[in-house]
């Protein structure tokens, strides 16, 4: 959408003419003042004019989608937007200023080159030519765009005029289109049926597409006649509360003519002290079809009154926020069809009913993978099924239908109600929402995000905005969270202390979503089953699976922001020399898995680079000109080949998030697993760094440890006992620190840390603890009264049954221990470990008993019993006394299993069994 463009120039723009770039323009180009104004008078005509227009367009674009002389003017706006967005790059680039939000660049002292001034005249010419253009732009937009007949120019009437065709169609489904509801169906019917007579809220909440409004309108009509009154009424984005109360009336009035014809002429409160007076002794069914948003339902709920008469009033809605207004208990979250049934529902729609709805055999194969594909989504599967139905039932129309169907989903006229139901979600996004979504959609399909991984990416590409006093990397994640929560994207899973993990995108989103990426110039996807050239007229490039190099495969490249390669079988990736060459506005370069051993001395000129990734790749060596990339955020060489970083690493005094550690020991049982690694000079100048993983400990970084006080992630490796008491006074220091792992240098060496920071979260050690009990550890008498949530003991070489102490953490909901204790026996009491959800023991090789008490660990999800005593999967001479319930679990190893089997018949009672040799 050109609006997100926009936004994107406007933001850089803002920051090119703040008043401290100003002042270090003014003094870097002294001598050449009149240039500089008039330079930066023409941005700031330039921003007011785009600011205008991304206003103006996040109104049009509602009613304009399908016009097409609309749509190229769009177009041409935005590559203005693009010319504008590299201009700013560049004088921000030539200035030096460096700013905060992440927007920071190579600051350059005098003229190092005699091209500064051609340069700084080049960029002034440039931005005189797109002011010339946006004007030309705005002047035939006012000639050509009116000429075309676009019906009524009101977008909040086209917008509910849309939302009512849609929730007209889906209320008029034939029952036979209701597969798979059933118990959902049911338990409506029972809210609506219930013995309470307080009036309660009933909400049906899910992603467009998924049949809320043909449920509600199903149980609605069966129902409805049960209550003295009813009415349904479809609410939009933009509604207007007196034409939503009037409809309310004529439903409730359309029996009672003079009593609806008085209130023709009433003003909107009147027409809500009518409405209120006139329910106040009924008992009415209401439905609120399509709720958008808290303040809707507010603004319209205020007129229903509760009256103790045993009403209800049921809402749909795709945004999770709405839901949660609904009375305790009464929220329907739909989900995704199951396989059996959306086979079933396709085949009602794929196949007429003399035939008794059934597949021929020939076409099954084929149906499976259709079905498959629209991914349990109902009116997908409706539609996709009513298409197949008028067409040759014959194995090649079929298998032509199945490989084409990404295409038909955005392009065949008889699946407009399905593009229209799914766009009415993205029309309505906030635009700083509207890019991170389409950002999602370039990854393939079923890719499953991680929350940290995605929020990294977000902020290098710029579309994160400061608020109040929150990070950058706080902001992002509330970003995610109002997407999940808009059902935009699905949640997948969530850490054991309930933040979120991990989460994907429905595919038949990302289908519509990938095509406005492309219409746009936002992004494109290449995969090894594309033919052709890769277009990179686009801004972003995510590559997918290639079997072979692409190094003649591009069409152009200087255009390129960012290449996100997520192909690891690829022996080299030649093009990057190119790319460091051409690509000069290069942001983002995540290369993760990269078989090459070298990246090019050029990529020190990528002055806008911030995002650079070489996990899990081979190459073995930075550059030295990586010092240059000052507008570097996050550098990540997890588990690559790299062994030491350039000496000028120091330089990089904006960089937020450094991944440094190579993995020894993959299946992490030693005591030295992984590797940090050390930053030679300037570890002090990295003040903004928040994870730092791993650093390497000696006395030089040990020294500067206390300057990094914006961490919030440490892993220290090699750690001496020498330098405990230093890191200990750091760590007190580091008020925004919620995760810690430390690994000392060998078994003998007692890692002595006598504090924690205050907000610690995650805390992971790997050495020698003091002698005796936990007890005796000062760093436990730190950790007690903190709110721990995870807690990871390795090789801690205690005596003493740790269970005791470490009861008191009421909060943990993970704990793993892993050569952690070398006492015989482990006991978890009734009552303790209430919120724990994960328990990892692991290589305990003197234990010969464990006792799990009923009711100890009540929130128990996972427990992993991995090589007790012994180096075989089966531990010998252990006693396991514990309820039975405790193995019916997520996970849990084989021979817990073989057990669970042996046992089902004691189910109820305590478990007492003994493995011998």
């Amino acid at each position: 959408m050109a609006e997100i463009v926009i936004l994107l120039a406007i933001k850089k723009i803002g920051i090119a003419l703040a008043n401290g770039a100003a002042d270090q323009a003014s003094a870097q180009f002294a001598k050449y003042g009149t240039q500089l104004l008039e330079l930066q008078g023409s941005t700031r005509r330039v921003a007011r004019e785009l600011r205008v227009m991304h206003d103006v367009l996040c109104q049009m674009d509602i009613r304009n989608r399908n016009n097409q002389v609309y749509e190229g003017w769009l177009q041409e706006v935005q590559k203005v937007a693009h010319v504008m967005e590299d201009m700013v790059d560049e004088y921000m680039y030539l200035v030096g200023w460096e700013h905060n939000t992440g927007l920071i660049f190579y600051l350059k002292k005098g003229f190092r080159k005699p091209r500064s001034l051609l340069s700084l005249k080049r960029i002034a010419f440039k931005v005189k030519e797109i002011e010339k253009d946006l004007l030309h732009l705005s002047e035939a937009k006012h000639r050509w765009v009116p000429m075309i007949n676009i019906g009524d120019t009101g977008s909040s009437n086209y917008i509910v005029k849309m939302s009512q065709d849609l929730a007209n169609i889906s209320r008029s489904l034939d029952e036979e289109d209701l597969v798979g509801v059933d118990k959902n169906r049911e338990k409506l019917e029972q809210w609506l049926a219930g013995d309470d007579l307080e009036c309660s809220v009933i909400a049906l909440v899910g992603m467009g597409g998924l049949g809320k409004t043909a449920l509600a309108a199903n149980v609605y009509k069966k129902e409805r006649d049960k209550f003295q009154c009813h009415a349904w009424v479809s609410i939009s984005q933009t509604y207007s509360r007196e034409d939503v109360l009037r409809d309310i009336v004529k439903e409730l009035f359309k029996d009672k003519v003079s009593d609806l014809s008085n209130t023709v002429a009433m003003d909107v409160t009147c027409l809500e002290e009518t409405l209120k007076k006139y329910l106040e002794k009924q008992k009415y069914l209401v439905i609120l079809d399509d709720v958008w948003s808290p303040e809707a339902f507010d603004d319209l709920a205020r007129a229903l009154i509760h009256n103790d008469k045993g009403s209800r009033l049921i809402i749909t809605t795709r945004e999770g926020g709405v839901a949660t207004l609904a009375s305790q208990g009464h929220i329907l979250t739909l989900e995704a069809l199951p396989e059996d049934k959306a086979w079933d529902l396709f085949c009602i729609k794929a196949f007429p009913k003399d035939t008794n709805h059934q597949c021929p055999a020939e076409l099954k194969p084929l149906s499976e993978k259709i079905v498959s594909k629209c991914k349990g989504l109902p009116l997908v599967i409706v539609l996709v099924g009513s298409l197949l139905r008028a067409r040759e039932r014959s194995v090649e129309e079929w298998r032509r239908i199945k490989d084409q169907l990404s295409w038909e989903l955005k392009n065949n006229s008889r699946l407009d109600h399905l593009r229209n139901v799914l766009h009415l979600s993205f029309i309505y996004l906030p635009t700083h929402l509207k890019s991170c979504f389409l950002y999602c959609s370039l990854f393939p399909e079923d890719y499953l995000f991680r929350r940290k991984q995605l929020v990294r990416l977000w902020i290098a590409e710029g579309f994160i905005e400061e608020r109040g006093e929150s990070t950058l990397e706080e902001v992002a994640e509330g970003y995610l969270k109002e997407l999940i929560d808009r059902n935009m994207l699905q949640l997948v899973e969530r850490n054991s202390f309930g933040r979120m993990k991990k989460f994907r995108m429905h595919d038949i989103l990302r289908e519509l979503a990938l095509g406005l990426c492309q219409k746009n110039c936002f992004g494109a996807t290449h995969e090894a089953k594309c033919r052709g050239l890769i277009e990179t007229d686009c801004r972003r490039l995510v590559l997918h699976k290639l079997e072979k190099d692409i190094q003649q495969s591009f069409s152009s490249i200087h255009r390129l922001r960012t290449v996100i390669t997520l192909a690891n079988d690829i022996s080299s990736f030649t093009v990057l020399p190119l790319l460091c060459k051409k690509s000069r506005y290069m942001t983002v370069l995540e290369l993760s898995g990269l078989l090459a051993e070298k990246i090019p001395d050029a990529i020190g000129d990528l002055f806008n680079l911030r995002h650079l990734g070489l996990r899990n790749s081979k190459v073995k060596m930075l550059p030295r000109s990586v010092d240059k990339l000052s507008n570097l955020l996050t550098l990540d060489l997890y588990r690559s080949e790299i062994n030491e970083l350039p000496s000028g690493i120091g330089n990089l005094k904006k960089l937020r998030h450094l991944f440094a550690e190579k993995v020894i020991d993959p299946d992490w049982r030693e005591i030295q697993c992984s590797r940090g690694m050390r930053i030679p000079n300037g570890l002090g100048n990295l003040t903004n760094l928040q994870t730092l993983h791993a650093l390497e400990a000696d006395d030089e970084s040990v020294r500067h440890l206390g300057e990094l006080r914006q961490l919030t992630s440490l892993s220290l490796r090699n750690v001496k006992g020498i330098y405990c008491r230093r890191i200990s006074e750091y760590l007190l220091q580091m008020r925004h620190l919620s995760k810690l792992d430390v690994n000392a240098s060998d078994e003998n060496e007692v890692l002595l840390l006598s504090v924690v920071p205050p907000n610690l979260r995650k805390l992971r050690l790997r050495g020698r603890l003091a002698e005796g009990a936990l007890d005796d550890s000062p760093l436990f008498q730190a950790v007690v009264g903190q709110n721990l949530y995870s807690l990871a003991l390795f090789w801690s070489q205690l005596r003493e049954d740790p269970l005791p102490s470490l009861s008191r953490l009421s909060n943990l909901t993970r704990l793993h221990f892993s050569r952690a204790y070398n006492g015989q026996q482990l006991a978890f009491l009734t009552g303790w470990f209430p919120k724990l959800k994960i328990l990892y023991l692991r290589d305990l090789p003197n234990l010969n008993r464990l006792e799990v008490q009923q009711g100890a660990m009540a929130s128990l999800e996972t427990f992993y019993l991995v090589n007790l005593n012994s180096m075989t999967e089966v531990p010998h001479g252990i006693e396991f006394l514990m309820p039975l319930e405790y193995l019916g679990f997520h996970e849990i190893s084989s021979y817990f299993l073989m057990l669970l089997r042996q046992c089902s018949a004691l189910r109820g009672t305590q478990l007492r069994y003994t493995l011998r040799d």
